[in-house]
């Protein structure tokens, strides 16, 4: 039996599977990207898009329908409980952007999945669930279920297939890390706060409560909590914010959701001719907002190398996104083990105060805002 064949093979079609297919697309490379879920949006946890995601997005020629929906954070503010202690300001950063923008990640996922359908109408095949795949010198082939049996052959293949990988598995490449003892709860409620476009972090003596503007009049908070809260509403999350910062916030939502948080990273990138690229390769905890944007740069990072080796061009191998994405998420695992770190409570927690008021002084308030935006980590 003939097996139909493209160039590359994307395995998982969410946020950074669909950004790895557009790139690649836009450099004409034949792909497809398999994804078993029929719809393309899932529930909106993800929001934030950093500078150096948008300036791949504006490659796509996505960047001004992303900043039309979305909202333009320009500011952080920190507090410990409700005293002010300063400011981070993200107007220092490069132009063109010289924020962080908030949109619900399945929006952006609509805008990546339309793209693509324009650059190669046939690439997204939804409902295709990958079953298995064996790889040899010259491709890969994968083995999936879309109305009966399939086979799709790439000369690479990309997985983009989640944490809980099966291609990843198929490869038994080792999987490290764990859970955190960490615990959140978060909603999106109607914006009633004074804080406009603003960010908000609250030291609170009990735990951390974060905050974010979004689009159509709503705020997410996100609450540190003393254990898992299965089932809870927004009543509960409304209760938290009144217990900690006297605030009276809306006790219906738009979405309530109590998570833990993880760490993990695979022991190669690499295997052959199939890479890891997003939560496949690494998980990073979700406290400030790296995880789809460091999927994201790994995609950027594929769309200059892939092209190149398909090209045959010398002295080209995936070598080195092996070695800068893994640095890279390295890197990010211990930026948000930091921000963890000053969310929690502190037997002497004027000490960590202390120490965010001075990371805030103007001196060193432009560095920390590169740190925050992700700097360095394309």
């Amino acid at each position: 039996m003939s097996v139909a064949e493209v160039e590359v093979l994307i395995v998982g079609g969410g946020p950074v599977g669909l950004f790895v297919g557009c790139t690649l697309a836009q450099a004409s490379v034949s792909l497809a990207v398999l994804e078993q879920r029929q719809t393309i949006n899932t529930g909106s946890r993800s929001i934030g898009i950093h500078p150096p995601a948008l300036r791949h997005f504006a490659r796509l020629g996505l960047a001004e329908e992303l900043l039309a929906r979305g909202i333009k954070v320009r500011r952080g503010q920190a507090f410990a409980n409700t005293k002010l202690l300063g400011t981070l300001d993200f107007t220092a950063l490069p132009e063109p952007y010289r924020y962080v923008l908030t949109l619900p990640q399945e929006q952006t996922e609509e805008l990546l999945a339309r793209c693509l359908y324009q650059l190669q109408p046939e690439a997204l095949r939804l409902g295709a669930s990958v079953t298995a795949i064996e790889q040899d010198s010259a491709g890969v082939t994968a083995v999936y279920q879309q109305g009966g049996h399939r086979q799709l052959r790439g000369r690479y293949l990309v997985a983009c297939d989640g944490k809980r990988s099966l291609v990843r598995q198929q490869l038994a490449i080792s999987w490290r890390g764990g859970s955190y003892p960490d615990t959140y709860l978060m909603g999106d409620v109607p914006d009633d706060s004074s804080l406009g476009d603003d960010a908000a972090i609250y030291l609170c003596d009990a735990g951390v409560v974060e905050s974010f503007p979004l689009p159509g009049g709503l705020r997410r908070w996100v609450v540190k909590t003393e254990h898992y809260l299965k089932g809870a509403t927004a009543a509960d999350l409304a209760g938290l914010l009144a217990a900690r910062l006297g605030i009276a916030v809306a006790s219906t939502a738009a979405m309530v959701s109590a998570f833990g948080v993880q760490r993990y990273l695979a022991g190669q990138f690499v295997a052959g001719r199939v890479i890891l690229a997003g939560d496949a390769a690494h998980v990073v905890s979700p406290i400030g907002g790296q995880g789809m944007n460091l999927g994201w740069l790994d995609a950027a990072h594929l769309a200059e190398l892939l092209p190149r080796l398909l090209r045959g061009e010398a002295g080209v191998d995936l070598a080195t996104y092996q070695q800068q994405r893994q640095w890279a998420a390295r890197t990010a695992i211990r930026r948000a083990e930091f921000n963890m770190c000053l969310g929690r409570r502190w037997r002497y927690p004027g000490l960590r105060n202390a120490a965010v008021r001075a990371m805030l002084m103007p001196s060193l308030s432009g560095l920390l805002a590169r740190v925050f935006t992700m700097d360095k980590l394309a």
